[in-house]
């Protein structure tokens, strides 16, 4: 089985490279074929000269920067493994942990499984985004996540030809509904990593804001059908 590491990226230029660097370094003898497709969202910063130089395979360069879902789709689209594991930029050396991940599906426990990193001692916002992504979750599937926002996942591409990527960051919530609405199996697997920090600062939550603003637009026609059907 042939594995494609996505890594959607946005001036990451200062953490990319660790996070290559553990997952190459971290592989599992018994992982065949390996590729690592880096889209880079329009960095401003060396992103793509970073991740060329440790041993990505593939470094596609948006023009324009058109967020995380846009990034994601184009990196699926580019790689060519039956097994896809999506990685964030900024895991560093914590990005060695994934590979938890593929084992599972690869054993055949799962048809997704989603990273659950422990709680973050340094904190970051006030929880609203994750309780609300959750919620959405668990109304519309039963599914009660932990990490609902978690973006490291490995999955089945079959998955893929039955859900689609949504926008920005929708991406995560959106395709766990999706993903289970459609008969799959999904799961979370506790994984220490740990990401960049952005806490309680300006840029933290305008972050936050955009994430809600995101999932909430991805998510109310999934709430709609399922109130339609009577499920909500």
């Amino acid at each position: 089985m042939k594995v494609s590491i996505i890594i959607p990226a946005r001036n990451e230029a200062d953490r990319i490279g660790l996070t290559i660097k553990a997952l190459l370094e971290s592989k599992p003898a018994e992982i065949g074929e390996l590729e690592v497709v880096v889209v880079d969202d329009a960095s401003k910063d060396e992103t793509s000269e970073v991740a060329k130089r440790v041993g990505a395979t593939k470094v596609i360069r948006l023009q324009r920067h058109s967020g995380k879902g846009a990034a994601l789709r184009k990196g699926i689209n580019e790689a060519t493994g039956d097994l896809l594991l999506f990685v964030d930029a900024d895991l560093g050396e914590t990005a060695s942990g994934m590979w938890e991940l593929v084992k599972t599906v690869v054993n055949g426990e799962t048809d997704m499984a989603i990273a659950a990193p422990p709680p973050d001692p340094a904190g970051g916002g006030f929880g609203f985004v994750k309780r609300f992504s959750a919620w959405a979750i668990r109304v519309t599937t039963g599914f009660k996540a932990s990490a609902p926002l978690s973006g490291q996942r490995a999955l089945k591409r079959s998955l893929l030809e039955r859900v689609s990527i949504a926008e920005g960051y929708a991406v995560e919530t959106a395709l766990t509904i999706d993903a289970i609405r459609a008969g799959f199996r999904v799961s979370e697997v506790s994984v220490p990593l740990k990401h960049r920090a952005l806490g309680k600062s300006w840029r933290g939550f305008l972050h936050r804001a955009k994430q809600f603003w995101d999932i909430f637009v991805a998510i109310l026609p999934r709430l709609w059908e399922c109130w339609l059907k009577g499920k909500v």
